[in-house]
Formats: structure tokens, sequence, C-alpha cells
């Protein structure tokens, strides 16, 4: 089983192009799965196993409090695993053909007000080159909305400050062009000019563009530790996800009448269903102004 699990997570990486983080988490939802197979229901091959099985396992994941978002991020997984072990012949059937995804609750995405992003911007202490950092990192995500995971894969090359642009790599391995704004664009050029220089380091020769202090790319956990002090500091009482910026530049966009195809393709997403949750945020939004000011609200 454990073989066909790494045959399944080679094809997620080689021919389908799918980014780091989502091939984890398929890989950690499967390994759970077969260890379910193998010890509880004691099974030896993935050819025994029924829609009976799956759904014995959804139970076990359901009394353990699993929540509806994970139960339906595991079975797409394992509807996944098993495409593709039929495809392969490596099985006969299809055990999750019949298998329903439960229905999610889709909330609003948590967003700052535009006062809120500007706080957040005016925080980091630009006396200092981590504070000059921290001020580039925080107005590019918010003048491009590209994710937490794109920004400090960024190298060098990728940003073109002259032509106002920033190219990265999203979901899938697929490119995007991404416009910068003058604010964000001199932001970047005072980090390259005054605090990259000194946070380089001999040991660690990177191409990335924004480094930690040992001279290396900022990881993932740097970044969130960074902007929940920033936003302790400016005194943010809203909860910040590794989105939360992402969310305040399509609604900001969107509040000020940019087009939601043109949203769409700078955030990167591949349906745009999925981008007009920001349209019913928009118009939650302008309820609360309604409400707030009209005075036979």
């Amino acid at each position: 089983m454990r073989d066909r699990l790494q045959d399944f997570i080679h094809f997620m990486i080689v021919e389908k192009g799918l980014a780091k983080n989502t091939v984890v988490s398929y890989e950690r939802d499967l390994k759970h799965y077969l260890q379910y197979l193998q010890q509880v229901e004691q099974l030896q091959s993935l050819d025994t196993v029924s829609r009976i099985h799956i759904i014995q396992f959804l139970s076990y994941l359901k009394d353990q409090g699993k929540s509806a978002k994970t139960l339906a991020r595991h079975i797409a997984s394992i509807r996944s695993f098993h495409q593709f072990l039929l495809r392969e012949k490596a099985v006969e059937q299809d055990p999750t053909v019949h298998i329903e995804t439960p229905q999610l609750e889709r909330t609003l995405p948590k967003v700052l007000n535009f006062q809120e992003v500007e706080s957040l911007l005016e925080t980091p202490d630009k006396t200092t080159q981590f504070g000059i950092r921290d001020r580039a990192m925080i107005e590019l995500l918010y003048a491009t909305g590209i994710r937490v995971s794109e920004l400090i894969s960024l190298d060098m090359e990728n940003v073109h400050l002259t032509m106002g642009f920033v190219r990265c790599i999203g979901k899938g391995n697929k490119e995007r062009i991404i416009p910068i704004g003058n604010i964000a664009s001199k932001a970047i050029e005072e980090y390259l000019q005054e605090s990259r220089p000194k946070l380089r380091s001999a040991k660690y020769k990177t191409e990335a563009l924004f480094l930690n202090h040992h001279g290396n790319r900022l990881t993932r956990q740097g970044f969130w530790k960074i902007i929940k002090k920033l936003a302790s500091e400016a005194k943010i009482e809203k909860e910040l996800t590794p989105h939360t910026l992402r969310h305040s530049f399509a609604t900001h966009l969107l509040e000020n009448g940019a087009d939601l195809r043109a949203v769409q393709e700078m955030l990167g997403h591949a349906d745009i269903s999925t981008t007009q949750i920001y349209t019913h945020v928009t118009k939650t939004r302008l309820k609360d102004v309604y409400t707030k000011y009209h005075p036979r609200a």
C-alpha cells in the first residue's frame, strides 16, 4: 500500500505539478487513511477496499471530532488516490464513486478595513533593517494579493521595479504577472538598497528576495511571527490568518470598482466562483455602512 502511495505522490508532483503544501496535505491524509485500513479494517490490498470501508473511516474521523471541512478534504484526497489506482490498473474498481462530500458552510473571509491596513503598514520601525524589510513585505502583499507562500518563494529576478510588476509561481506551477503600485515599489527599492545588503550572509548565497536574520530565505513561520507582532503593536484586534492581506487586497479592489475577472487573474484563481466570494464581502460591508449611517436604517 505504501508503494502505491509513493507512486501517487510522484504523479501529483511530476505530472500534475501541484504545489508542495498541497502534496504534503494529500500525503498526510492518505497515510492516515491507509493506516486505518491496515490496522482497523485489517486489509492488506487496496483492491479489497469497498465503499463501506471508506464510510467507516469517515465515521471514525467524525467520532474524533473532525470538522466537515476536514472530512471533505480527506474525501478529496481518497477520491483522487483511488481514481489514480484505477487509471494505473492497480485496482479493478473505484470505491469512492458514490461517496458524497459533506456540504460546507461557506464563511466570508476576514478582511482589514483601509484604516487598519494603513496602521499595519506604518507600524514597522523604518530606522532598522528589519523594519524596512517588514514594511516592504507587507506593502508587496497588499499591493499584489499574492499568497504568503508565494511571497517567501520570490527570488530577486522575479521583481521588476522599473516595469512595475512581480512574476510569481502559484498553485499548479502556474505563472502570473501582477502589477505593483508606486508605493510598494519604493518600499521594495528601499529594502534592496538599505536593508538586504546588511542581511546577506556569506554562509547562505541565496537569490531569495526576502531574507531572515541569518541571511537565508525567510520562512512562512518566520513571516507570521513578524506580522502577528506588528498587528499587536498596531492594536489590530481582528484575528489575522495567512490570507488576511490577500482577502483585503481583493475586497478593496472590488469595493473601488475593479473588474471581477481582473481580480480573478491577479489572485490566480482557476474558477471565478472562488473570486465571487469577495463580492459577498463587499455587499456585507455596504450593509454595515448603511445600517450605521442611514437615519432610517
